[in-house]
């Protein structure tokens, strides 16, 4: 690899880097794990539904 595009290629890796870096700082401040734990909550609670759903029919098929 010549000089000039393993320059070039640092200097992408040290961009992508700083994009990365301003993103973690950002998610920290913003407060999406709030919002994913909520999503998750609601996940949670759909599938305990769906599942006594299932354990009733189940609970039906035996008699």
């Amino acid at each position: 690899m010549s000089e000039a595009r393993i320059a070039s290629a640092v200097d992408r890796i040290e961009k992508a880097l700083a994009r990365i870096e301003t993103q973690a700082a950002l998610s920290r401040h913003s407060g999406p794990s709030s919002a994913l734990a909520q999503k998750h909550e609601n996940l949670r609670e759909q599938v305990s539904e769906s599942l006594a759903e299932l354990d009733n029919l189940i609970a039906g098929l035996d008699r």
